[in-house]
């Protein structure tokens, strides 16, 4: 296996990164850092890391040679470096964190999913009718990792915020079945691309063949994940298997929510090195529009929105076009 981490990986160009993920298991994970300069996104980081972990299961350590640029300060505090069990050519003065990003967390039950959605409340610069539903979208996403991608490893997730844009970049991946193997217990779907693109419609879940999901699992947590994005005009990326879905910047003034993901300006991919699981990476912009402001009533109209509690449940479930 080879990773190769360039010195510019947003979900813009996303595609460049994951075209050169080298994933056939060869005994060996070889990691090669781009030797002036590295600005990378979460989705990027949950990425590596989530894939350092699964090789240092087989007892299969990461190799390669940290070079000494500044933006290795970077990747020490995302927890990058510590991810790959490498280790930096000079030591590294931690800064506070709050407020200005998350370094990469292992999420494998509930209390660690607490934490990390307790941490990321400061990077969404909101008040609780805005961030409620924001957290309990993540959430969800996480949550699915946990008890449906049979990963041994949970999930991989990060986050990020970027003042002078004032947007917070969120990233998570897991290595376990993947989207494909999920959703066809209950759908007829054979391949990556399709499995992917129905995963983004409302009400389709892994866990019933009913449209419309159940009355505990809606499935809606991706298709509100992709339109919180959207909302907000900023970008969305979902891959698993060799397929990728990227959500590219609404113009539009009015929000109108597709149940058909490529409706939305998109780029759609079939031939990607194939991922194990699933890797998510969203950016979410922290100045509220009205439509953004209206999405999260919708969300909030459709969930009873209650983090602290356990306590979930469908009381209406939208239209959507």
């Amino acid at each position: 296996m080879k990773i190769h981490i360039p010195n510019s990986a947003f979900l813009g160009n996303i595609e460049g990164f994951v075209r050169k993920l080298d994933l056939v298991d060869n005994g060996q994970l070889n990691v090669e850092f781009h030797p002036k300069w590295i600005a990378i996104h979460p989705f990027v980081l949950s990425v590596i890391a989530a894939l350092a972990a699964k090789n240092r299961r087989k007892g299969i350590s990461a190799i390669g040679e940290v070079p000494d640029i500044k933006s290795m300060h970077y990747l020490t505090r995302m927890g990058l470096l510590k991810a790959l069990d490498l280790s930096p050519k000079r030591q590294i003065k931690e800064h506070e964190s709050a407020g200005r990003f998350i370094p990469i967390s292992q999420i494998r039950d509930s209390d660690e999913l607490h934490a990390f959605i307790t941490d990321m409340i400061p990077l969404l610069h909101a008040e609780p009718t805005e961030s409620d539903p924001i957290k309990y979208v993540i959430s969800e996403l996480v949550r699915n990792v946990i008890e449906h991608s049979d990963s041994p490893d949970g999930a991989f997730i990060c986050a990020q915020y970027f003042k002078d844009s004032k947007r917070v970049a969120i990233g998570v991946a897991d290595t376990g079945r993947g989207i494909l193997n999920h959703i066809s217990q209950h759908h007829s779907v054979t391949n990556h691309k399709d499995a992917l693109i129905l995963s983004l419609r409302p009400g389709v879940t892994g866990t019933t063949h009913r449209f419309g999901g159940t009355e505990t699992n809606a499935g809606a947590g991706l298709f509100f994940t992709r339109n919180i994005a959207k909302a907000s005009k900023n970008l969305f990326v979902i891959y698993s298997g060799s397929a990728l879905y990227k959500l590219r910047h609404v113009k539009e003034g009015r929000l109108l929510l597709y149940s058909d993901a490529t409706r939305d300006p998109c780029s759609l991919h079939a031939d990607m090195p194939e991922w194990s699981g699933t890797a998510i990476g969203i950016d979410i912009s922290t100045e509220r529009s009205q439509s953004f402001s209206g999405l999260l009533r919708m969300i909030r109209d459709a969930y009873s929105v209650d983090v602290r509690s356990a306590k979930k449940a469908v009381h209406k479930k939208p239209r959507f076009i």
